[in-house]
């Protein structure tokens, strides 16, 4: 193969990965890091959005653990009422009680 089809393919390959690359997240904060600018306004702003959400779903997080102790608290509670009558009515009768 002769060293202008070598070139070619290189520079296809090579120029599309870089227009890729420009186009994501990654290629855009490394434009960002060249272009020597700190993160801006818009940037901020949306860290402080991420950070709202993740405390939402903390508390969301929170919520739903009370609900599964109350539910566990609440199974317990049903299978200890569940094992009284079972065991009154396995319980022998007197003789002569009428039932």
């Amino acid at each position: 193969m002769d060293i202008e089809g070598v070139l070619a393919i290189l520079l296809i390959f090579g120029g599309g990965t870089l227009i890729g690359l420009s186009m994501s997240p990654i290629g855009q904060a490394i434009a960002a890091r060249i272009r020597g600018g700190a993160p801006g306004a818009a940037d901020a702003a949306q860290a402080e959005d991420l950070k709202r959400a993740i405390e939402s779903s903390r508390t969301a997080l929170d919520e739903l653990e009370g609900l599964r102790r109350d539910l566990a608290e609440m199974q317990e509670r049903l299978d200890f009422a569940e094992r009284l009558l079972a065991r009154q009515r396995e319980e022998p009768r007197l003789p002569g009680s009428g039932a």
